[in-house]
This record gives C-alpha cells, structure tokens and sequence, in this order.
C-alpha cells in the first residue's frame, strides 16, 4: 500500500494507472537507450591508446612477477617442509 501524494489515498503498489509497455516495445526502447549509451562513447587519440596499453601491459608483467614470486616461495616452503624437491 502507497499514499498517492496527490489526492492523498492509499492506493496498491503499482496500481498507478500507468499501462506497462508490450514485450516489443520494452524491447525497442532497450535498443534505443543502448544507442544512446554508445553515442556518448569517446573513442582515445593514439597517444592515450599507447599510454593505455602501456600501463596494462606494465601492470600484466608486474603481477606475472608477483605471482612467480609467490611460486618460488611456496616450492621454497615445500622443500624445507616436506624435504623432498618438488
């Protein structure tokens, strides 16, 4: 239940008079809100692209040496462990 600020009743949840949209409709203006999503996309100049990449493949190798350090710890532990090499 929902007071219609207007006029003050109590009316149902949903019950505001509004038709819903068919099922094509819904489905046009998805569409027409996905267009329009994409119209505000701005597109990078070269040099924001190199930069771009740049970082990300910075970042790719970063982790990649994170991740075999933490590699070699661990094989590192196992072998003082357990004693026999990996």
């Amino acid at each position: 239940m929902v007071q219609d600020a207007a006029n003050g009743e109590i009316v149902a949840a949903g019950a505001n008079g509004e038709k819903k949209p068919g099922f094509f409709s819904r489905i046009v203006i998805f569409f027409r809100q996905v267009i329009a999503e994409l119209r505000k996309v701005v597109t990078p100049t070269r040099s924001e692209l190199l930069k771009f990449t740049a970082v990300v493949l910075g970042f790719v190798v970063v982790m990649m040496g994170f991740v075999y350090g933490l590699d070699y710890l661990f094989s590192w532990v196992a072998t003082v462990v357990f004693g026999v090499p990996a």
